[in-house]
């Protein structure tokens, strides 16, 4: 464990009054993690030779793509300029800035009194800067307004902090301006951090109540779990309890993140910090949960979090059918770092034995697949992406389908889809282009709004189904990526949706079938059943590959059959010979035709789920 550096105080039980809460959130690529840095810098918590960019960011994926995932709190002391005697320790949590990992972000505005609201000088309010706005106002957060990137030369403070103020309801002079890279009014952020943020208030003498809210699986020393004490004090080597589950521990460790693992005696009302118990069951921790002393413990929990609700769904398959458990495994362990991940197990004809995944969209999606196959070594095929419908027969009787298989056959009643409230941020001029888009993906104009004379918030109602593929991809492409886009479940809507299946030699291939809306059911049978028949290789007898809706069918190839040449031999002679030649040729086709299967390689099932159109616009969401 790393010494305690000099200028960093011995976290025991710091009084409330000295202590200050606060997150940074913002879009992405505002400069979050980077100010973050800066502000290890300043306070000492982290040497200059041990320094490096985005320091807060662990995981490899995150450093490669530049983008938080995870969210990571750190306690920094910090003696502000107006009140030099006392030292304050800031609780500083870095959040992720993609609409996928909003979950992550609610869960440390909970955690604090007050936030960051961070905003490029450069590009102005982005429509992520709005959405975490709202939340950190439901939360009743005090927030500080601040411009990042006023170094820059395209750089435009005095515009974009009149759009600033006016959001918060503030004077443009009471934005900050900073530059996170060269810490240029970073020390003035931390003293106004210290001003205006109010103190946590807990009940020192009460029971002690710590909300869990993020936790992680370490392979040595089992769970580590990350609490915000609110009443009481928990102290190393008392017995603790789960108010959910009724679990009770003894706590081995207990500390603080400066931003290293730091032990303590205990923690205090107001502090942040991690506890480790020894447990390797990762069920025995829940994000939202309340740990309490098991003797005299507190009888009220508190109230946790909303849980989050997926919004595509995709199948998991381990490439090799033995590594099942350890995919199971390796999912309860990502659960415990990402309690939005939500799964229960399913089985493929085609593909075997694997998990349905509900995930916050598509990034999510890719970023969670490349960690299980990185961070466990797994190799996996994910099924392309899908949202919950709701079927109501005829008769009825209700069906909530997540997967195209599970979708009844008979008469429809109505299918209903869930919608969206979709947010657009961009310049005036692609006004049109956005319109274009949003209308061609089903969506309805729900008002139009100009944020100052050069930018303009649109506001429409779209089919989850639509945004789910390559919408943000397209919606880049137009607007020469300028346009940002937020968006919100609001319910569901009835549409006129159809399940397309694909058909090898006659016989349904269910990791293939999809639900699509009746009137672009066509262009993705033909586009499916044309790829198809370039993937699978040739057999000894002719296969026919069909797109159906129903007994209809919609598209077709035909994969032609590898023959033997049996007139080599003839040369010559009578064309009688020949032609019984190709008739026992043809019967023998016949009868293979009737016995045979199709073999779908598994390169074939990779390619076609894996296609551009389902991850590939995920990947550019970075």
């Amino acid at each position: 464990m790393p010494a305690t550096p000099n200028n960093v105080p011995e976290p025991s039980r710091t009084d409330p009054a000295l202590i200050r809460n606060f997150c940074i959130i913002a879009h992405i690529d505002h400069g979050k993690s980077t100010l973050a840095d800066r502000m290890l810098q300043l306070t000492g918590v982290v040497e200059q030779r041990q320094m490096r960019a985005q320091y807060l960011d662990r995981m490899d994926i995150e450093r490669e793509r530049g983008i938080t995932i995870k969210s990571q709190a750190v306690r920094l002391p910090w003696a502000p300029t107006h009140d030099k005697s006392n030292t304050h320790i800031l609780n500083m949590i870095d959040t992720p800035g993609h609409v996928d990992f909003t979950y992550e972000v609610s869960r440390s505005l909970a955690a604090c009194e007050g936030t960051i609201l961070l905003v490029d000088a450069a590009q102005g309010i982005e429509a992520q800067t709005l959405a975490n706005l709202y939340l950190a106002m439901e939360n009743d957060l005090t927030i500080i307004p601040v411009l990042n990137k006023i170094d820059l030369p395209a750089a435009q403070p005095e515009k974009f902090a009149e759009e600033l103020a006016n959001l918060v309801g503030c004077d443009p002079e009471d934005v900050l301006r900073v530059s996170a890279k060269t810490g240029v009014g970073v020390d003035a952020l931390l003293d106004k951090v210290v001003r205006e943020i109010p103190a946590p208030v807990g009940v020192k003498d009460a029971p002690a109540r710590a909300m869990i809210f993020d936790s992680v699986y370490d392979s040595y020393r089992g769970v580590v779990t990350y609490v915000r004490v609110i009443d009481g004090q928990l102290n190393k080597r008392e017995r603790i309890k789960m108010m959910s589950t009724g679990a009770t521990h003894e706590l081995l460790e207990i500390g603080t993140n400066s931003p290293e693992m730091l032990g303590a005696d205990g923690l205090g009302v107001g502090e942040v910090g991690y506890l480790i118990t020894g447990v390797k069951d990762v069920r025995q921790s829940k994000v939202g949960d309340t740990v309490t002393s098991q003797a005299k413990g507190a009888t009220e929990a508190l109230g946790g979090y909303k849980d989050p609700k997926p919004m595509v769904f995709s199948g998991l398959y381990p490439l090799d059918g033995s590594d099942y458990p350890e995919l199971r495994e390796a999912l309860d362990k990502l659960q415990l770092n990402d309690a939005a991940l939500v799964y229960e197990p399913e089985t493929s004809a085609a593909l075997g034995f694997g998990f349905r995944v509900g995930f916050l969209g598509l990034l999510h999606l890719d970023v969670i697949r490349e960690r299980l196959e990185r961070e466990f070594g797994l190799d996996l095929i994910a099924t392309a992406p899908n949202v919950v419908y709701r079927v109501v027969m005829e008769d009825g009787s209700e069906h909530i389908v997540t997967n195209p298989s599970e979708f009844p056959e008979g008469k429809i009643n109505e299918v209903y889809e869930p919608v969206v409230r979709a947010t657009i941020l961009a310049p005036t001029e692609f006004i049109g282009s956005i319109m274009e888009l949003c209308q061609t993906r089903r969506g309805t104009l729900l008002g139009m709004d100009y944020l100052s004379e050069d930018r303009v918030e649109i506001r429409y109602t779209l089919p989850l189904a639509e945004i789910v593929f390559d919408f943000f991809d397209q919606l880049k492409s137009k607007t020469r990526g300028y346009a940002s886009l937020d968006y919100e479940p609001t319910g569901e809507q009835t549409s006129s949706l159809v399940k397309v299946d694909i058909l090898l030699h006659g016989d349904k291939v269910d990791a293939f079938s999809a639900i699509t809306h009746k009137d672009a059911a066509y262009a993705y049978g033909v586009r499916l059943v044309a790829k198809l028949r370039e993937l699978i290789p040739r057999q000894a007898f002719e296969v026919p590959i069909q797109a159906a809706i129903g007994s209809r069918v919609i598209a077709r190839e035909t994969i032609r059959a590898i023959r033997k040449d049996v007139l080599a031999k003839c040369y010559g002679g009578d064309i009688s010979r020949k032609r019984k030649l190709l008739e026992k040729q043809k019967e023998g086709k016949k009868r293979m035709k009737m016995v045979g299967s199709v073999e779908v390689p598994q390169e074939a099932f990779i390619a076609v789920l894996s296609s551009d159109d389902s991850v590939g616009s995920a990947k550019s969401k970075k």
